[in-house]
């Protein structure tokens, strides 16, 4: 009887390192899966906030477009959303979209298409008018 005993002594001090083992795998596997990618994404959020600027247009979290305006000290922001300013605490930015960059003129080939179509339309109708001539002799 105490051999059966000790037997079962034995097996149970096996499985205990066992669970012990997955007990410490569950920690790693959350801290790794879960935590340190928040704390990652939180890093990156406050570097956000920092390179936060006069002009920037930003997104806040209740889905507000607008362009800030002012960045106070006491860590709240003024935005300007159409002609009505409102201040924010930083951390109702969600998204920051950078200001636009300025459109030079070498860059506009639009302006250059409109001036090619009117001559086009000259060209048919000097094409139409010689038609007519042809048909008059």
């Amino acid at each position: 009887m105490n051999t059966l005993f000790l037997a079962n002594a034995g097996a149970a001090g096996g499985s205990n390192m066992m669970m012990i083992v997955l007990f410490i795998v569950l920690i790693g596997f959350t801290y790794f899966g879960m935590i340190r990618p928040q704390k990652k994404q939180q890093q990156q959020r406050l570097q956000m906030m920092d390179k936060l600027k006069k002009g920037d247009g930003v997104v806040l979290v209740d889905g507000l477009h607008a362009k800030v305006d002012k960045i106070n000290s006491d860590k709240t922001i003024v935005v300007d959303a159409d002609g009505i300013y409102l201040t924010f605490e930083r951390m109702a930015v969600r998204r920051v979209i950078p200001a636009a960059a300025p459109v030079e003129e070498n860059d506009a080939p639009a302006a250059d298409k409109t001036e090619d179509a009117p001559a086009k339309e000259d060209t048919k109708s000097t094409d139409a008018s010689s038609d007519e001539t042809k048909e008059d002799k």
